[in-house]
């Protein structure tokens, strides 16, 4: 016998015990969402080589050693998308949605990095993100971290801490980074290997170095807020402002950075000591050059991303959520040709009950089996349609869940005894 063939390494089935919460988390961020206007937005998995490269840029880890790129049979490179802001922005573009208009989008789905899989962390990874475009001012950068802060109450987490920074106009970031390379070129002795790759390409994102040995030299690092543009200070002041307002407590991260140039003003994180080193479970910011510099008009955008296995991991670890997706009822058919019967009889139960989930026993079996069958498929009900039952178009009931006596409802009366039973 062949060996069966297995996923590919870091790409994972979700089974359907595993779905329910992924089903909970997805209907908590489409209802979150929905509260504040925004509009679900679908791109596609597979992009241009190109955009990745404009957006991310070509000499990063991303697009050198983790896409997965390939020609067609045309003979383009396309890249299968390794994050959703690029696709994101050049749908607006290309749709022309965006030209003189604002607009709240959203989108959920698989991305793809081939790196080193760990908890949390997967090749085929999936993200929910969000992108708003055409508002400049720093209340829709506090609605964007007010509305997260909701969602992490919809789904019972608690323990996140909010971790805000401004990185200013492109003129003070450049002002900035021209001492951060004069800071730490007088201990280049001192850099780690990464830094001192970054030293004269991306010294900002020295300043986010997981790496202890250079904590202390980061921690005397001059600090951008001290070097920020008054544009950038009123607007950070004023994202303070509403956030104290509304209650939402946040740490001020002096080396919360970006390393993209189009990243302005406002970045903010919510992170975690929960998943160990990968402790960022939703990263944000403000992007308002990335539309231009992806052929579009200058246009004001901000926007997020979330990881859903690391939220589907936090809430298995909260243990708060009440996900049940089993069937509500189980029809057992212990009558002799009565599966035509039972089946219209089932879907005028679905007609007449909203939100019912109904499991009707097929492929034959004994009552015993079939009985067997209705507890293990974790139903409240067993709905027992025999020879009897049929002549006197009733359905005998017993409780799988409880000592509760078996009855007997009438096909008429059994819309209405479900609902009040079940709840619906």
């Amino acid at each position: 016998m062949a060996k069966h063939i297995q996923a590919v390494r870091g790409m994972n089935d979700i089974l359907p015990q595993q779905t329910p919460l992924w089903r909970f988390l997805e209907q908590q961020v489409m209802n979150t969402f929905d509260a504040y206007g925004f509009e679900e937005v679908r791109m596609p998995i597979v992009e241009k080589t190109e955009l990745f490269k404009r957006v991310i840029g070509e000499v990063t880890d991303i697009v050198e050693k983790e896409m997965y790129t390939f020609d067609d049979r045309n003979g383009d490179s396309l890249s299968l998308r390794p994050e959703g802001t690029a696709g994101c922005v050049r749908a607006a573009i290309e749709s022309g949605i965006i030209h003189n208009q604002i607009q709240r989008l959203w989108y959920k789905g698989p991305m793809f990095r081939h790196e080193r899989p760990q908890k949390g962390r997967y090749r085929q990874f999936h993200q929910i993100g969000v992108e708003c475009f055409g508002i400049a001012t720093p209340d829709v950068d506090a609605e964007l971290i007010i509305m997260t802060a909701r969602l992490w109450r919809s789904l019972g987490l608690q323990g996140l801490q909010l971790q805000i920074n401004s990185l200013g106009s492109s003129e003070a970031r450049a002002a900035y980074r021209e001492k951060l390379v004069a800071y730490f070129s007088q201990y280049q002795d001192q850099l780690d290997e990464d830094s001192q790759r970054r030293l004269h390409t991306n010294p900002l994102r020295i300043l986010d170095s997981k790496n202890p040995a250079m904590a202390e030299l980061n921690a005397s690092a001059p600090k951008l807020l001290d070097h920020l543009d008054d544009e950038s200070k009123a607007d950070f002041a004023q994202l303070c402002a509403i956030l104290d307002a509304a209650g939402i407590q946040y740490v001020v991260n002096p080396r919360l950075v970006r390393g993209l140039d189009y990243y302005n003003k406002t970045v903010f994180e919510w992170v975690t000591d929960q998943l160990g080193a990968q402790g960022t479970v939703c990263a944000g910011g403000r992007f308002d050059g990335l539309v231009a510099q992806l052929g579009g008009r200058d246009t004001p955008a901000i926007g997020f991303a979330m990881g859903i296995e690391r939220l589907v991991a936090l809430i298995e670890d909260a243990n708060t959520a009440t996900v049940d997706y089993n069937p509500h009822a189980y029809m057992v058919v212990a009558a002799d040709d009565g599966i035509a019967a039972a089946m219209q009889l089932a879907e005028q139960l679905r007609d007449a009950v909203p939100g019912l989930r109904l499991r009707l026993n097929c492929g034959g079996g004994g009552f015993k089996a079939q009985f067997k069958r209705a507890d293990k498929s974790g139903a409240q009900l067993a709905l027992v349609l025999g020879e009897d039952e049929l002549k006197r178009r009733e359905v005998a009931i017993k409780d799988l869940r409880s000592q509760a006596e078996q009855c007997n409802v009438g096909f008429d009366a059994l819309p209405e005894y479900l609902r009040s039973t079940l709840g619906l």
